[in-house]
C-alpha cells in the first residue's frame, strides 16, 4: 500500500528531470545555432580587420590569420584620410543636433496637440520614407546649385537631417505617446506653459528615445554615400565614404591600407551602438505599450 502511493512521486520526479534534460539540450542546439549565424554576420567585419593588418597585397593573397600584423596601412589611413573622418565627424554631429531640434518638438506637438490633419501629417512622413534617395539628391542638387550649397559641409548636414528628421519625429512620438499625459497635466496646473512643459518635463523623460533618434541619424549621417557623391564635385569636401571609394581606384594593390580606412571609419559607430545598447532598447519600445 505504502508503495503504491510513493510510486506517482517518483514517476513524475523522473519525468520533470527528463523534461529538463531535453529542454537543456534544446536552448544548447538554439544557442549553438545563433553561434553559427552569429559567425557567419561577424565573418565580413573580422575579414575587413585581418586585412587591415596584412602586408601589402590584394585580398586574394591574405592569410586566414595575420600571423605578423603590419600597421602599415593604418599609418597611411591615418595619415591621408584622417581630414575626411573629421569632416564626417562634422557632418555627422551637425546633422544630430540640426534632427533632434526640430524632430523634438515636432513629435511634442503630434503626441500632446490636437493638430487638425496630424494623421495626414504622419502619413506624409511615412512616405517620405518611402522616397528613392537618388530621386531627392538629384533635386537637392539642383536647388543646392542655386543657392550655393555645393561642396560645402552645411548643405550635406541639411540633406543627411532631411533623411534623418522624418524618422526621429516617428521614434519620439512613439515614445511621447506612452508618457502620462497627467504628468504634462500637473506640470500646466503648477502655471508651465507649452515651452516649459516641454523643454523641463517631455524631453528629459523622452531621454531614451532622443538618445535613439539621434543615434540613428547619426548612422544615417556617418554612412552616407549617395548625397556625399551627388552634393560634392571638388575636393575641398570629402566624407570618409566617398574618401574610401576614391582610395579603391588609387591603392587597388594596397588593400591594407583600404580596409584600415574601413576599421577607422567602423570604429565610431560601434562605440557609440555599444555605449548606447541599453537606451535603444527602452527608446524604440517605450512607445509600444501605453
Amino acid at each position: 500500500m505504502t508503495t503504491a502511493l510513493k510510486a506517482p512521486p517518483l514517476r513524475r520526479a523522473g519525468g520533470k528531470a527528463i523534461g529538463l534534460k531535453a529542454t537543456g539540450r534544446k536552448n544548447w542546439g538554439y544557442t549553438a545555432l545563433a553561434l553559427v549565424f552569429l559567425a557567419i554576420m561577424l565573418f565580413p567585419v573580422y575579414w575587413m580587420v585581418n586585412a587591415s593588418l596584412q602586408p601589402n597585397g590584394t585580398t586574394l593573397e591574405t592569410s586566414w590569420f595575420p600571423v605578423k600584423p603590419d600597421f602599415t596601412g593604418y599609418a597611411t589611413a591615418i595619415n591621408e584620410q584622417a581630414g575626411n573622418l573629421g569632416t564626417s565627424l562634422i557632418i555627422s554631429l551637425g546633422s544630430v543636433a540640426l534632427s533632434l531640434a526640430i524632430a523634438a518638438p515636432a513629435a511634442y506637438a503630434l503626441a500632446y496637440f490636437k493638430v487638425r490633419g496630424a494623421g495626414v501629417v504622419l502619413f506624409a512622413i511615412l512616405i517620405s520614407q518611402m522616397i528613392p534617395g537618388i530621386v531627392v539628391a538629384n533635386a537637392l542638387y539642383t536647388a543646392y546649385n542655386d543657392l550655393g550649397l555645393l561642396n560645402s559641409i552645411p548643405g550635406l548636414i541639411l540633406a543627411d537631417s532631411a533623411h534623418g528628421i522624418p524618422f526621429a519625429i516617428l521614434i519620439i512620438r512613439a515614445f511621447m505617446n506612452g508618457m502620462p499625459a497627467s504628468v504634462i497635466e500637473a506640470a500646466r496646473v503648477d502655471g508651465a506653459g507649452h515651452v516649459r512643459a516641454f523643454w523641463s518635463i517631455v524631453l528629459p523623460l523622452s531621454r531614451n528615445s532622443l538618445i535613439t533618434a539621434g543615434l540613428f541619424t547619426f548612422l544615417f549621417a556617418w554612412s552616407d554615400f549617395l548625397f556625399a557623391l551627388t552634393l560634392t564635385t571638388t575636393e575641398a569636401v570629402r566624407p570618409v565614404t566617398l574618401g574610401i571609394f576614391q582610395y579603391i581606384g588609387a591603392y587597388v594593390n594596397d588593400w591594407s591600407s583600404v580596409m584600415a580606412t574601413a576599421v577607422l571609419a567602423s570604429i565610431p559607430a560601434i562605440v557609440l551602438l555599444v555605449a548606447a545598447q541599453k537606451y535603444i532598447a527602452a527608446g524604440t519600445t517605450g512607445g509600444a505599450v501605453k
